[in-house]
């Protein structure tokens, strides 16, 4: 197991992450890249955690998904299985297991007042956090060169997404830009830091 966490996880994480995987039992599964979900936490019927989680180079990435759905796991048990999934249980969960990994040894220098800043409060994806996600995707490489990021394009542009559905760009709201689906007329929200590809200037 330490060696294939050592593939997905920054080399100072591989020994804490390994203790947590053990000490609550998790069987983790690793697959190729899912679009809509970095990873998920389950309770099997025979009572096994199981938490699959998305194969990526971003080590980053993949080290605050793993704490993201331990939390999950240990949120759970200690304050019962009808608690929001991304409530105040969770969120409080997920900080205090977070804490000893928000380091200079294991974070690069830049990225440790952006996670620290987005830990003030998690959301419930890192996705959804446009500084972090934006701050994350440096280091990943997950961004195909010919894509683009919603905030970055200029109004009416029209793109297209991973699914081949086309839309274009209208208003922002608070955080997120309503774009219309060209094919239905149907109205959608998305987040500025998704990734697209640019069809027209």
């Amino acid at each position: 197991m330490n060696q294939v966490l050592a593939k997905y996880l920054p080399e100072r994480a591989v020994a804490p992450c390994f203790e947590l995987i053990k000490e609550y039992a998790v069987h983790l599964k690793i697959v190729n890249k899912r679009v809509t979900r970095h990873g998920d936490y389950r309770r099997l019927p025979t009572g096994e955690h199981l938490i699959t989680m998305n194969a990526t180079s971003n080590k980053y990435q993949f080290l605050i998904t793993l704490i993201h759905e331990i939390a999950h796991l240990v949120a759970f048990q200690k304050y019962g299985k009808y608690i929001k999934p991304h409530g105040q249980e969770w969120k409080k969960t997920f900080k205090i297991l977070m804490v000893p990994f928000i380091r200079p040894e294991i974070f690069p220098s830049k990225l440790l007042p952006v996670i620290a800043n987005h830990f003030k409060n998690p959301k419930a994806s890192s996705s959804t956090d446009t500084q972090l996600a934006l701050a994350l995707k440096a280091y990943g490489g997950t961004q195909h060169k010919e894509n683009s990021y919603v905030f970055e394009l200029p109004y009416g542009s029209i793109f297209r997404i991973y699914n081949g559905k086309i839309f274009k760009k209208g208003n922002k709201r608070t955080k997120r830009y309503e774009c219309l689906e060209v094919a239905t007329g149907r109205l959608y929200l998305f987040q500025p830091n998704a990734e697209v590809e640019l069809i027209n200037d």
